[in-house]
């Protein structure tokens, strides 16, 4: 029997009453790993370098294996960049390798830099003309349902290839869920965490890492998910892949 383990938490009260975002976390466990997870998610909510909140919530759901199914990890690609400007401008070229238009990535890359509070969830663009499509403001596409298949052979193949670290493990199966999805050609990525500035962006088959994409110390962060509409019609719409992100179960192997 498998469970979806969420937290959430926020200083200044809940996110939805203009809380501060603090953390948050998804793990999908079986029953006899779930008190420890629990444990581990608590005290990484309280002691994040965003701030101690005072709004912690803990969701517990039991899920129908019927209703899994399973993907299989991005490639890493690793880069190496001397600044900022650099990591933008070669995010930048590897959106456009991908069939992001150069209005799209300018727009989406400016809009990332332009605002003022994170965005909770990702922005989703028209991958050609840089349209903003899910007209959420500042609540964006929050992709849950995610999780490693098998945690311990996971964390082993990623130390293998010399790749650890809690904030790859987590963007890297988020990373692989959104490529899953049919419609999406890209995704562009930065954290909010103000001493981590590595990003990412994600192609139908690659991880690729960019070690600076934004400046130290700054607490702002975001993503976009590039959409091409021309995959979009009556039977698959642009609800049915905002679906697909935030309700779909996906285990990635």
């Amino acid at each position: 029997m498998m469970y979806s383990i969420k937290m959430r938490c926020s200083k200044g009260g809940p996110h939805e009453e203009g809380g501060k975002h603090i953390s948050g976390a998804e793990r999908i466990l079986r029953e006899d790993e779930i008190e420890e997870e629990l444990i581990n998610v608590y005290r990484r909510a309280i002691t994040h370098e965003r701030g101690k909140p005072d709004f912690l919530n803990f969701k517990i759901e039991k899920i129908d294996e019927d209703d899994i199914i399973y993907r299989k990890r991005l490639n890493i690609k690793q880069h190496q960049v001397n600044s900022k400007e650099e990591g933008l401008d070669l995010a930048k070229k590897i959106l456009e390798e991908n069939s992001v238009s150069e209005k799209s990535a300018n727009k989406a890359i400016q809009t990332l830099l332009d605002l003022d509070d994170s965005i909770h969830g990702a922005m989703l663009f028209d991958k050609d003309n840089g349209e903003r499509i899910d007209k959420r403001g500042i609540r964006g596409v929050r992709v849950t349902g995610i999780a490693s298949a098998d945690i311990a052979k996971y964390k082993e193949s990623l130390k293998k290839d010399g790749r650890e670290g809690l904030h790859l493990e987590e963007a890297l199966i988020l990373a692989s869920k959104i490529a899953s999805c049919k419609g999406i050609v890209a995704e562009l990525c930065w954290s909010d965490d103000p001493s981590y500035v590595i990003g990412y962006v994600g192609t139908k088959d690659n991880y690729e890492r960019i070690p600076i994409l934004k400046d130290k110390g700054n607490p702002i962060g975001g993503r976009v998910f590039f959409v091409d509409r021309n995959q979009l019609n009556d039977d698959y719409t642009l609800n049915d892949l905002i679906d697909y992100l935030e309700k779909q179960i996906v285990l990635i192997e």
